[in-house]
């Protein structure tokens, strides 16, 4: 796959260099390979209050979607169910990604296996019998950086999807 298009942030006053300059925009693979990898996630999700709530997680990236596995009762479970925007962020070495999207409650059999699959190569943790609700965080943007060898304003890309 090719993935969603890439281009530079808005960020004024970082410095962002130009799409063409310093080592260029980010690949999809680089981005897809990050979001593979990493160990530990943060999700970002807001009280009704409007006060946010960030708390570390894990999870599986599966055909372009973060799944992740909470309780019922946890604080983002409740925080997703009036407002399912969230934003997941995973830092691998010198490179940071930031998925924003919306999460939404699945409960697909086939797709549950799967993801329990995934889960339990990737932490060796079964998820068989672990009967809290599980989600896909469809990315709307993601933003990549790395600081390596003071890389961030020459290759700071975002990746937008429909």
């Amino acid at each position: 796959m090719g993935g969603p298009k890439a281009s530079r942030p808005n960020m004024p006053g970082y410095g962002i260099a130009d799409a063409k300059e310093g080592k260029g925009l980010l690949s999809w693979e680089w981005a897809a390979e990050r979001l593979t990898s990493a160990r530990t996630y943060w999700i970002a999700t807001t009280r009704l209050s409007g006060q946010p709530h960030v708390m570390p997680v894990w999870g599986v990236w599966i055909d372009d979607a973060f799944y992740f596995s909470t309780g019922n009762q946890s604080r983002k479970a409740r925080n997703l169910i009036e407002n399912p925007r969230c934003s997941i962020c995973c830092e691998l070495g010198e490179d940071q990604i930031v998925l924003e999207g919306s999460a939404q409650l699945m409960d697909d059999a086939n797709l549950a296996r799967k993801f329990g699959e995934a889960y339990q190569a990737k932490y060796d943790f079964d998820m068989e019998g672990f009967n809290e609700p599980f989600y896909a965080v469809h990315p709307k943007a993601i933003f990549g950086f790395t600081t390596a060898d003071d890389q961030f304003t020459k290759t700071a890309t975002r990746w937008m999807f429909d």
